[in-house]
């Protein structure tokens, strides 16, 4: 089923950036990395909600702030600011590089890891609903 390949990918996505945060990131190339892990972890928290959504039934959203304000409607999200902040900061190193923004990206990661594991707890359940 695709709904569970998404939300396995995006389990084990979480579980690299939580690992990579463990690790002093003395470097750019340390920090750069955890960045693009935790794009990846975004990418496929909305994905997994869209996907699970539609295996649902639901209308389909067809972006991640739609995706986001859908989970949070539905109680797989219990902090729509945190995850507004997650969307700011995907859409700052996807669209735009700059150092500064960078590190205060990188320096806002383990704040984040909280609601990707609560999003990874409810889509989970979800699936064994489906």
């Amino acid at each position: 089923m695709k709904a569970e390949k998404f939300v396995t990918d995006f389990s084990t996505a979480v579980s690299r950036l939580e690992e990579a945060l463990s690790t002093p990131a003395d470097t750019d190339l340390l920090r750069a990395g955890c960045i693009q892990y935790f794009e990846f972890c975004f990418e496929l928290a909305w994905k997994s909600i869209k996907t699970i959504g539609e295996a649902e039934g639901l209308e389909s959203c067809q972006s991640p702030k739609r995706c986001l304000k859908q989970a949070f409607s539905l109680g797989w999200i219990d902090d729509e600011a945190v995850w507004l902040a997650m969307l700011a900061a995907r859409n700052q190193m996807s669209h735009t590089y700059n150092a500064e923004q960078a590190l205060r990206i990188y320096d806002s990661l383990p704040s984040f890891l909280p609601a990707l594991h609560h999003l990874t707890h409810k889509l989970q359940q979800e699936l064994e609903i489906l």
